[in-house]
């Protein structure tokens, strides 16, 4: 089962580069650790070195705190395992990204300073072959990689001030009705500078195009992906009429852009490159998450599997799986899987899934032997993991989901909400000072660098005097301290 943060809807374009701005204000009801870095200063340009990173944590602090994001395990680890295919073919200096999965349908990505690399789940509905998805994200990280936002700021720095109060302006109002009117204040503020700074001009656009297409060939993946890719967001460039697409809004797109990429594209050897099938997979779970209903989705894979041949389509007997879950016809989806896994046995994403299903009906006993099973196999997985601390804690046994939840936390100490579940487990399992420590990073993840210090301070009142965990504690609580009064004296 698909698990959100937060509800999905569409945000408005603009509105992820717009969160740059949140960093300069407080949001209401949170002491956020909220002020950017100089970005001034003579030599070296506006945003440099430990400038980029210190932006980069505020950035996520925004969107952890603004953007509706997914936390599906399965869908995340194939997100990090493309993004690091591509990685080592990328001329980036700083090669430790955070990625995070906005939950949106509609078609963006964007890559910010600090190594800050955005996906929209639309984006998996819209690329129909994983060529097309990985082109894409070449794309912004060659952006990255050529630091295109960092050097348009630079170029922009007599009007940046007053573009970031018109942005400060938007989030504000946003953040005290909690609508969407203060996007739609900063859309409106923002009609210039959307064009003089927070669109990459032509010429970053055709480096990054250039760029991106050396990563995607060097990653031993197929360049023609990307103008296959642009071509799709032409036509719906075209079936929007005067509403641009969000990712257009920030990346231009011409028809002579389309034709140069194509261009280059084809002067790479025509390689017989195929798609992997977990792309494919991915993309039908998406397809079900933004379906309408779950009866819908139902109704679509099954008229998907009336095509000729459709059922040798793996993804699609799994994307029919995935809504059977959705729908509650559990023994549908049983079966369905079932079929998958005796074609492809250890496959991690049926299991998972099947795991998934015998969750939903409550029995425990039997997600708990698939996803154990599994495990040995495969140790330390991502979602095998998740999903056996969540069947943890569904059964009542919380010291046992906080095992599994340390591991994942150590894995990915930047995931918020894996500190989340790791506190309610520690909470089932009445180890309170587990509690105030998990609460403490998750508090530190939001920016609630106050909330945090009193969390460790109260893990720190709860151990006695010379236990290890309480030097582990004190140690953590003197660097939030530290990062307190350095904020309070900038």
């Amino acid at each position: 089962m698909i698990v959100n943060q937060l509800q999905p809807r569409t945000l408005p374009a603009l509105a992820i580069i717009a969160l740059l701005a949140l960093l300069l204000v407080s949001l209401p009801g949170h002491a956020q650790e909220s002020r950017l870095p100089s970005i001034g200063g003579n030599g070296g340009g506006l945003i440099a070195g430990q400038q980029e990173s210190d932006i980069g944590q505020q950035v996520m602090v925004s969107i952890r705190r603004s953007a509706p994001r997914i936390s599906d395990p399965l869908v995340y680890d194939y997100l990090s395992a493309i993004t690091y295919r591509l990685v080592p073919s990328a001329p980036l200096q700083n090669r430790n990204l955070t990625l995070a999965l906005i939950d949106s349908p509609a078609i963006n990505a964007f890559a910010v300073p600090g190594g800050i690399v955005g996906v929209n789940g639309g984006l998996f509905l819209n690329a129909a072959t994983e060529q097309q998805f990985a082109s894409v994200l070449a794309h912004e990280l060659a952006h990255l990689s050529q630091r295109h936002f960092a050097r348009r700021m630079e170029q922009q720095e007599t009007s940046a001030p007053l573009t970031l109060a018109g942005m400060i302006a938007g989030i504000v109002l946003s953040a005290v009705t909690q609508s969407d009117i203060g996007f739609a204040a900063i859309a409106g503020t923002q009609a210039l500078a959307a064009q003089n700074m927070l669109a990459y001009s032509r010429a970053h656009e055709q480096e990054a195009d250039r760029v991106g297409l050396d990563i995607l060939a060097s990653a031993g993946m197929d360049p023609r992906g990307m103008p296959e890719m642009f071509e799709i967001m032409m036509r719906q460039n075209r079936m929007q009429g005067n509403r641009l697409p969000e990712y257009l809004s920030t990346h231009p797109l011409t028809q002579s852009r389309v034709a140069d990429t194509r261009s280059r594209a084809e002067q790479y050897p025509d390689e017989d490159i195929r798609d992997g099938q977990e792309y494919h997979l991915m993309r039908s779970r998406l397809q079900v998450h933004y379906a309408p209903s779950p009866d819908v989705a139902v109704e679509t894979f099954e008229a998907y599997l009336d095509r000729p041949d459709a059922q040798r389509n793996d993804a699609i007997r799994y994307g029919l799986s995935v809504a059977y879950l959705e729908d509650r016809q559990y023994d549908k989806a049983v079966d369905t899987l079932n079929d998958l896994l005796t074609k492809n046995p250890g496959r991690i994403t049926f299991q998972v899934t099947l795991a998934e299903v015998r969750l939903a009906q409550n029995r425990m006993d039997q997600a708990r032997v698939i996803l154990k099973d599994a495990l040995t196999r495969n140790p330390g997985n991502y979602p095998i993991t998740h999903t056996l601390a969540r069947t943890e804690i569904a059964d009542g046994n919380g010291a046992a989901a906080a095992e599994y939840l340390k591991q994942l936390t150590r894995q990915l100490p930047g995931q918020e909400h894996l500190w989340l579940k790791l506190a309610e487990a520690e909470g089932m399992a009445r180890n309170i000072v587990g509690v105030h420590r998990a609460r403490a990073e998750y508090d530190v993840l939001m920016g609630d660098l106050e909330s945090a210090q009193r969390q460790l301070r109260q893990a720190q009142e709860k151990l006695p005097a010379g236990a290890p965990q309480r030097q582990i504690v004190t140690e953590r609580l003197a660097e939030i301290t530290s990062r307190l009064h350095a904020r309070a004296n900038s």
